[in-house]
C-alpha cells in the first residue's frame, strides 16, 4: 500500500524540457536586450579643420566609449519605452509664449518662444531655432527637456510647431506639414531675426526636423546669415530607402511603422 502511494519519479525528459525552456527564455532576453553587443566609442566622420579640432577639444565625450546602464541600457526599444513612461513624470515644463504667423496661403504657423534663464557663457545673445521630429511640437517631452536644459545654459529657444500637429490649433488652409516644406520654419527664423537683430542663431533639427533645417539652409545663402552652426539629430537621409526598411520585421521596424502611421492618421482625421 505504501509503495502505491509513493509519488513516481518525474521522467528525465521533463527535466530536459524545462532546461530547454529556460535556455530559450535566456536567449530571447539576451537578444532583446542586446547584452552581447560590444560597447565602443562613436565613429566620427569629419573634415580636418580648425572648427573640427576645436569641437573635439571642447567635447571630449565624443571620443569616449559609451557605457550604457546595466541590463537594459543596450536596448533601444526598452530605452524608448522607459522614457515614454518616465518622461511624463519627470519631464520639465518650461514656460514659453506662443506666437502666430500668417503664411501667404492663409495657413497659420505657430512656434513657442522661451527666454533664457541665465547669461550665456560667452556673454552674447544666442537663440536656438528648433524643428521637432515628425508630427511633433513644443509640448513633447524630449523637446521640453531639451529646451529646459538650453534655457538654463543661457540660450533663447524658438520651437516650431509642425503645421497641424497641435490638437488645439485648427488648420486655416488645406495643407499640413510635409517632409519638404520649409515655409513655416523659415517664417519663424525671419521673425526671430527681426525681433532680435543682435542675436546669433544655432539651428537644431530632430529626425524629420533635421531634414527640414538642412534643406532650409541649403535653399539660399541668405538663410545662413547669422547662423553659428546647425545640429541635425537622428536625421533620415533617404525617405524611399527608409520606407523599404520600415516594412521589415527585423528590430520591430514594422511595429514602429504602424505606430507612426497610426499617429499620422489621427492627425489627418482630426482636421477632416
Amino acid at each position: 500500500m505504501n509503495a502505491m502511494l509513493e509519488t513516481p519519479e518525474l521522467p528525465a525528459v521533463f527535466d530536459g524540457v524545462k532546461l530547454a525552456a529556460v535556455a530559450a527564455v535566456l536567449y530571447v532576453i539576451v537578444r532583446c536586450l542586446n547584452l552581447k553587443s560590444p560597447t565602443a566609442p562613436p565613429e566620427l566622420i569629419y573634415q580636418d579643420s580648425a572648427l573640427a579640432r576645436f569641437l573635439l577639444k571642447s567635447c571630449p565625450l565624443l571620443t569616449k566609449e559609451y557605457i550604457p546602464p546595466l541590463i537594459w541600457g543596450k536596448s533601444g526599444h526598452i530605452q524608448t519605452a522607459l522614457y515614454g513612461k518616465m518622461g511624463r513624470v519627470r519631464s520639465p515644463h518650461p514656460y514659453g509664449l506662443r506666437k502666430y504667423l500668417t503664411m501667404p496661403d492663409g495657413a497659420t504657423a505657430t512656434f513657442d518662444l522661451f527666454e533664457p534663464q541665465s547669461e550665456h557663457c560667452i556673454g552674447e545673445d544666442v537663440t536656438m531655432v528648433i524643428c521637432p521630429g515628425i508630427a511633433n511640437h513644443s509640448e513633447k517631452q524630449y523637446i521640453r527637456t531639451f529646451v529646459d536644459y538650453a534655457q538654463k545654459n543661457g540660450y533663447r529657444c524658438a520651437v516650431l510647431n509642425h503645421l497641424g500637429a497641435l490638437p488645439n490649433i485648427e488648420l486655416t488652409s488645406p495643407r499640413m506639414f510635409t517632409y519638404g516644406c520649409t515655409w513655416e520654419f523659415g517664417a519663424m527664423v525671419n521673425h526671430i531675426k527681426k525681433t532680435y537683430p543682435q542675436t546669433q542663431l544655432v539651428v537644431v533639427g530632430f529626425s524629420l526636423g533635421g531634414n527640414i533645417v538642412c534643406k532650409y539652409l541649403g535653399e539660399s545663402q541668405a538663410n545662413q546669415e547669422r547662423v553659428l552652426c546647425c545640429v541635425s539629430v537622428c536625421q533620415g537621409y533617404s525617405a524611399l530607402r527608409a520606407q523599404e526598411t520600415f516594412m521589415q520585421w527585423d528590430q520591430c521596424r514594422r511595429f514602429y511603422n504602424f505606430l507612426m502611421a497610426d499617429n499620422m492618421k489621427k492627425i489627418i482625421l482630426s482636421h477632416r
